[in-house]
């Protein structure tokens, strides 16, 4: 198709003009393949306009993508790998995505309108450095001897151990606020298993996936271990999330989605994680660093353009600091630039999508309903693309839904308090419990704060690092089990323990 006129592809690569261009198709058992259904049009954010068309899978292509991970599974040339060959296998994906570092920045960028650094950071940086990590669990998974006891055969001898085994097919539901980084995160640990994968990005942000199957295979990885189907979540999504050949299930999305997925999985008794919402709190007490402090908080909820599970979407500050800690965010947020993710100079970009901004629009109309006030932003600028303007809020407390609920946009609401005990009160008073970070320079606090907040992951004087060495997960309506670390591999076994009577 013709590159549109509306959207800036000036600044583009000539790799990923022509894979835009080109003709897409699902990846299926090695192959380009049509889909059975229509199409969806894939839009570029900061423009609204169409960059390109994908399949609009069917229950009946995730079947065909079920089917050939299944048989990918046992066939000798994916079950036989020794554990170093499949290391090697994704040592090579690492090098290929970098190698291709730029297209696949830039497809990203265009897809989901975000900055060209962070896509280049995250989703081509970080992924090549997780499926190097997770390539060394390839060759470090191993079983135990067991010196067994059965008291009830007192005149046995038996030679007892266990051994690990992949689990089987892997379904990976990827989300559209770091696609590419997301789509890594399920099938590194997926791979180093032996286990094969279907992927499912979101229908918004599709492209960079489909790059990643072509990729793969050039990488060494035989045909049919990683597969693609485009589509919607309500159907392709839901075909793939209840299908009786999948083995475990890793999703990365809404709560209300990740709880149908669980209520499904568990009535044929499947594996799986859910890495679902959050509304993370951001503490700062009266003795933090707010030269450090003030920044922080405004890249907890402002990197990535509000759009990412970690947030730090609820500010709570002592009240002796409020007033200065609120004055240098506002400032902050409203020397932000917005712009086109492939223009450098910009700061900020679109949200993914039309509805999202409506979405987010919606949200901060609600808050001031409800009484919040505007400190700054609260709309939206005139322009084609899906642009919401950095927002902070304040005279908001817990009742109200601005609070309560994640938003997923660069929406911030701020409260003052008055000492520890009603910090973590009112951080705790949430369905949520995915991250949190307190800012101090207290010890002794730090540990009460890790101790006593309710959440899967909490940061000390920095917001929302991670790292494919530390597992990453929530609690509560946040979700079960975790990405990344030593646990998401072994999440990708199962266990067979074995006697023998010697």
């Amino acid at each position: 198709m013709n590159l549109s006129a509306g959207s800036d592809f000036s600044r583009l690569g000539e790799a990923s003009r022509a894979f835009l261009t080109a003709s897409h198709a699902l990846r299926i058992d090695g192959e380009a393949r049509d889909g059975t259904g229509g199409w969806l049009d894939i839009v570029d954010p900061s423009s609204n306009e169409v960059v390109a068309r994908v399949p609009d899978a069917t229950p009946a292509d995730v079947d065909a993508a079920v089917a050939a991970a299944r048989r990918a599974l046992t066939d000798p040339a994916w079950r036989n790998l020794r554990p170093a060959q499949r290391a090697d296998a994704m040592l090579n994906l690492a090098l290929l995505i970098e190698t291709h570092g730029r297209e696949l920045a830039e497809l990203e960028t265009i897809n989901s309108g975000r900055l060209i650094a962070n896509t280049q950071l995250f989703d081509v940086e970080f992924s090549a450095h997780v499926l190097r990590y997770m390539s060394g669990w390839a060759t470090r998974l191993d079983g135990r001897t067991v010196d067994i006891s059965a008291p009830y055969l007192p005149d046995g001898e038996f030679f007892s151990f266990t051994t690990r085994e992949p689990i089987g097919v892997v379904a990976g539901i990827v989300p559209w606020n770091v696609p590419l980084c997301q789509a890594v995160w399920k099938l590194a640990p997926a791979l180093a298993a032996g286990c094969t994968v279907v992927l499912k990005p979101a229908e918004q942000t599709p492209l960079t996936a489909l790059r990643l199957a072509d990729l793969a295979l050039e990488a060494g990885f035989p045909p049919g271990v990683v597969n693609v189907v485009t589509g919607t979540g309500a159907v392709a999504g839901a075909a793939l999330a209840a299908h009786p050949d999948v083995a475990r299930i890793s999703f990365t999305g809404s709560t209300a989605v990740g709880r149908k997925i669980a209520q499904q999985a568990a009535g044929s008794f499947r594996q799986y994680n859910l890495e679902l919402g959050g509304k993370s709190p951001v503490i700062v007490m009266d003795d933090a660093d707010l030269d450090a402090a003030i920044p922080g908080a405004a890249l907890a909820i402002f990197g990535n353009h509000g759009q990412n599970c970690c947030a730090g979407s609820r500010l709570y500050v002592h009240e002796r600091v409020f007033d200065r800690v609120l004055d240098g965010v506002c400032s902050i947020a409203a020397s932000l630039r917005l712009g086109p993710g492939l223009d450098p100079a910009s700061q900020m970009g679109p949200l993914v999508s039309r509805a999202q901004q409506r979405r987010v629009l919606a949200y901060i109309d609600d808050g001031r309903a409800a009484g919040a006030r505007v400190l700054t932003g609260g709309g939206a600028p005139d322009s084609a693309g899906c642009y919401v303007q950095p927002t902070v809020l304040a005279n908001v407390d817990e009742s109200m839904r601005v609070v309560r609920e994640e938003i997923f946009g660069p929406v911030l609401v701020a409260m003052p308090f008055r000492d520890e005990a009603e910090a973590l009160a009112r951080a705790n008073r949430n369905d949520y419990g995915l991250g949190a970070s307190i800012w101090t320079r207290d010890v002794s606090r730090v540990h009460r704060f890790v101790k006593g907040l309710n959440v899967g992951n909490v940061w000390v004087n920095v917001h929302n690092v991670l790292d494919v060495a530390l597992p990453f997960g929530g609690v509560k309506d946040s979700g079960v089990g975790h990405d990344l670390g030593e646990e998401s591999v072994l999440a990708h076994t199962r266990i067979k323990s074995a006697v023998i009577r010697l």
